[in-house]
């Protein structure tokens, strides 16, 4: 309307069509048109009083009667279609036919008319309501911006508090939960209990570029964080992270935590927060009034609409939830362990030398080589200690892993008590109790080639001489000292000098 009346105050002063066409960039048969029907609604410049652009549209163009021929036909329900047409596999056929079967006898649209006329009501809605999620199918995974202080009741020093949101596409329904920090173990545990409240788990996990959920961010082949990934296997889910830089892929998550922003962290700013479980309570509190506020545009709340889309077409979640895990790579070293926080866990002897993939959790430590399982131990954090499956072990070393000390001792004792003597000596007097097995395994090999008889009487005898070493106890066998007799050896006299003091001489 401000071109016609800039048209109508320059005629006024006498300008040509053509300068009047140049003033306004419009073509000459427009300015010749916008004259012509002032002329027939006897419209001159200045304007009347009280007619304003509205007023001046009316009498320019006055609205034609048309005969509406939509009148006579039967209306679509297009809340309801718009509400059905998120359901998986949902077409417009199918609705039509309903529509068609629902009001036998009256005047209904055709086929084509019907996918019209839905389209252009749709166009109507925002932008984000426009989107079609199937029922069931995605599940979008997002943070809030601001924080939420926590005072600790002690120190009175200020923590932050991440507020994690998780919406449903189809029903919008939404949860959210603070958590310390967006790190690994907070992201997923907060997945595991929001599917926990959901009662289901999605098709399609949709999160954003964040670190512990994208390892490597790429708008074609993203590399998803291993633990997540376990997770979604859990589950059954596939995660589907947004692109990079592609808000509209999340168009759903954004608004969902605008919409957590405004209806439960801004009724949240005056109070005061001395715990995490504290405010996850008040969240919950409000998140249950979201949930239950009706929509705008279309009948029901988010809690009906989960109720009817959603809840239905989730899947069903396993028997225990999923525990977190972390994953480690590792080199098996020459002695086939691998080190995780100083600890040592055995993995098969062929495997020395190879690179494995650890998963860690709370009470285990499992590893893989070529994404098979090949070791699992219960976690041990004790340092510089070793967790040993004797099946790992090559078969001279199980057989050396065998012996125990006590086992030894056992072994010494059905010899004779010489050398249970010479056992307990070994295992007692060496640097290293490795160094004491070795021994005791050789006095073992020592039985088996000269019986257990002539080893108890060469014991005795090593212990009579004060050497009770496998090495002194093996020299009596070979050259059969043990059969001589068991008699203390007879040391001669020392000899008369000049040099040998004698007791005398201290006194």
């Amino acid at each position: 309307m401000k071109a016609i009346q800039e048209v109508l105050r320059l005629h006024a002063t006498g300008l040509s069509h053509r300068q009047i066409a140049q003033a306004c960039r419009l073509s000459k048969g427009a300015v010749g048109k916008y004259l012509h029907l002032a002329e027939q609604a006897k419209v001159t410049w200045p304007l009347p009083a009280g007619l304003d652009a509205q007023g001046l549209e009316a009498l320019l163009f006055p609205v034609r009667q048309r005969a509406t021929t939509t009148s006579s036909y039967a209306a679509p329900d297009f809340p309801l279609i718009h509400t059905e047409m998120r359901r998986k596999g949902m077409t417009l056929q199918l609705l039509w036919e309903e529509y068609v079967a629902g009001h036998a006898g009256q005047r209904v649209y055709r086929y084509s008319h019907f996918c019209a006329h839905y389209r252009s009501w749709k166009d109507g809605l925002k932008r984000s309501m426009r989107q079609t999620h199937i029922a069931g199918e995605k599940l979008f995974i997002d943070y809030a911006g601001p924080t939420v202080p926590i005072i600790n009741r002690h120190t009175g020093e200020i923590a932050t508090a991440q507020i994690f949101v998780a919406v449903l596409g189809a029903s919008n329904y939404t949860y959210a939960e603070a958590t310390w920090s967006q790190n690994l173990s907070d992201f997923l545990g907060s997945h595991v209990r929001a599917l926990r409240y959901f009662g289901g788990a999605p098709v399609l996990l949709v999160p954003d570029n964040l670190k512990a959920a994208v390892t490597k961010a790429c708008r074609y082949e993203p590399q998803i964080n291993r633990s997540y990934q376990d997770l979604a296997t859990h589950y059954s889910a596939v995660v589907l992270p947004t692109r990079p830089y592609k808000p509209r892929d999340k168009a759903k998550a954004e608004l969902s935590v605008q919409v957590v922003e405004r209806w439960v962290l801004a009724r949240l700013r005056h109070f005061q927060f001395f715990a995490l479980a504290e405010l996850n309570t008040e969240i919950r509190r409000l998140l249950e009034d979201l949930n239950q506020r009706p929509f705008k545009r279309i009948p029901g709340c988010r809690r009906t609409a989960f109720e009817s889309l959603d809840q239905p077409a989730l899947q069903a979640l396993p028997a225990q939830d999923y525990e977190f895990s972390v994953w480690k790579k590792a080199r098996v070293n020459i002695d086939y362990h691998v080190e995780y926080l100083g600890h040592y866990y055995s993995v098969p002897y062929r495997l020395t030398r190879a690179q494995v993939d650890l998963r860690i959790t709370a009470q285990t430590v499992e590893i893989f080589h070529d994404l098979q399982r090949v070791a699992s131990h219960i976690r041990d954090d004790s340092p510089h200690r070793h967790s040993t499956v004797s099946e790992h072990m090559p078969k001279a070393h199980q057989r050396h892993g065998e012996w125990s000390p006590g086992r030894l001792l056992k072994w010494g004792l059905s010899i004779g008590t010489a050398a249970r003597d010479v056992v307990q000596w070994q295992l007692t007097n060496r640097p290293h109790p490795e160094q004491g097995y070795r021994s005791c395994l050789g006095l073992l090999s020592l039985s088996r080639r000269y019986g257990a008889e002539r080893l108890e009487a060469a014991c005795r005898r090593a212990l009579l001489i004060g050497a009770p070493t496998t090495r002194s106890v093996k020299s009596i066998l070979v050259q059969g000292l043990d059969q001589v007799g068991a008699e203390t050896p007879e040391v001669a006299p020392l000899p008369q000098h000049d040099n040998i003091r004698g007791p005398n001489y201290y006194h």
